[in-house]
């Protein structure tokens, strides 16, 4: 059947629950501007996790996706919604230079024997260095812009002419907003802090993105300044095209597509008559925790529950603050009702190579939280040298050429490798390129 699966979306902090037909949900709409406390997750029905065998995931594992739930309740036919994804892939790939595909996830053998794997073990590596704008990002914005695009053509846009789309980034996620915001000529700002990567900085520039440095107002709260500039432009009417699931929450059906891909790539490669679970655990590197949080999502829909390991490192781990608080007030399933107890900006961000991790607040820590408790893992905090090792050697193996932000989930592994069994089966995702 092609019958979406997506009914909508419920605030698991004030219970509030809007309908999938409804446009422009981005937030709760119980949130404001003085109390954005609040997240967002799927009201998803129960099915089995199966792939149409497309190599577009947003083609292959469409009914699932939130998206197509929205654009099912406008009416649109299944032919109309594979042609718009197809359509949209296919303007994303004049300027990427390719459109979305599904990435590999293979055991690494060299890398395996390295840290002292057992031959019923071993690191499988998911490579998403090579995927549009050479990261994961672009899968949390992709259905953003699909979600804006079917709004155009469906009469439900609220714009004359088109608003901007606004993001805050530094790296990754800032390339992917530009090269999708470029594939269909809509105006993008981007918010960069001072001193951010100039061949970044550049690359925004080629793409025709706005690029607005941001540098600490002595009026600022604590947090994020690009954040500040970015939530500004947002209260002035441009469209959160973000990865953080509090400012916009479909970035987290997106994200999801990763998690599938797994559970259905390592339940071929590896599953047996013996395990239940082909995966044991799962590391993931995490700095506002969209990614870990879709990629958890995602995966738990194969009926599968590895556990979950967010990685972050010791210059910034707002999370494992928030994990050992909640702990102490019920548990993840209460950190809810205890948001300002657990999750604050962290005072004083430090210097790491894997900077796409620094984010000073975890801001989907709750989803996050949920996953770790759910499937029995923990948040692993690691030091710049297994930052730096993990790297060196992840790169080495493997041959992948994996930026430090993309491999410090394995670092989360090197951190705690003499609690792994030699038998067990990890998975991690090197998830963005080497600038």
């Amino acid at each position: 059947m092609d019958r979406p699966l997506v009914a909508g979306w419920q605030c698991v902090v004030c219970g509030a629950s809007v309908d999938i037909a409804q446009p422009f949900t981005w937030r709760c709409p119980n949130a404001t501007e003085t109390d954005r406390r609040h997240a967002m997750q799927l009201v998803q029905g129960v099915a089995p996790l199966l792939s149409t065998g497309e190599p577009n995931p947003f083609l292959a594992f469409r009914r699932y996706l939130a998206w197509d739930g929205f654009v099912a309740a406008h009416g649109l036919t299944p032919a109309s919604r594979h042609a718009m994804v197809a359509e949209l892939d296919t303007l994303v790939a004049s300027v990427a230079g390719t459109g979305f595909v599904t990435t590999p996830f293979e055991r690494a053998d060299s890398l395996s024997e390295a840290l002292g794997f057992g031959a019923d073990g071993g690191v499988w590596v998911k490579d998403e260095t090579h995927n549009v704008a050479g990261s994961h990002k672009a899968r949390h914005l992709f259905t953003i812009l699909l979600h804006l695009r079917a709004a155009e053509q469906l009469g439900l846009a609220r714009w004359a002419t088109r608003p901007p789309l606004a993001i805050a980034s530094c790296g990754n996620a800032a390339l992917a907003a530009a090269t999708l915001a470029a594939a269909v000529s809509w105006p993008i700002r981007v918010f960069v802090p001072v001193g951010a990567n100039p061949a970044v900085v550049a690359r925004l520039h080629s793409l025709d993105a706005h690029v607005v440095e941001c540098p600490r107002l002595p009026a600022d709260p604590p947090g994020d300044p690009c954040v500040h500039r970015f939530r500004e432009a947002v209260a002035q009417g441009a469209v959160p095209f973000s990865v953080q699931g509090p400012e916009n929450a479909w970035c987290l059906d997106g994200g999801r597509t990763i998690g599938w891909e797994i559970a259905l790539q390592a339940g071929e490669q590896i599953s047996d008559e013996v395990s239940r679970r082909p995966l044991d655990r799962l590391f993931v590197q995490v700095g506002g925790g969209a990614f870990a949080a879709s990629v958890a999502a995602g995966y738990r829909m194969s009926g599968a529950t590895p556990s979950l390991h967010a990685v972050q490192t010791e210059a910034c781990a707002p999370l494992l603050r928030a994990w050992d608080r909640s702990s102490s007030l019920g548990g993840a399933a209460q950190a809810a009702a205890h948001w300002s107890e657990c999750m604050w900006p962290w005072e004083h961000v430090g210097n790491s190579a894997a900077d796409g991790i620094l984010d000073d607040e975890t801001y989907d820590w709750l989803p996050v939280l949920g996953a770790m408790a759910e499937s029995h893992g923990s948040p692993v905090v690691v030091s710049e040298a297994h930052v730096l090792q993990a790297n060196d050697l992840g790169c080495r193996t493997t041959g992948i050429d994996a930026s430090h932000t993309g491999t410090a989930g394995l670092a989360g592994l090197l951190a705690v490798r003499d609690e792994v069994r030699a038998d067990e089966r990890v998975a991690v995702i090197f998830s963005g390129i080497r600038r």
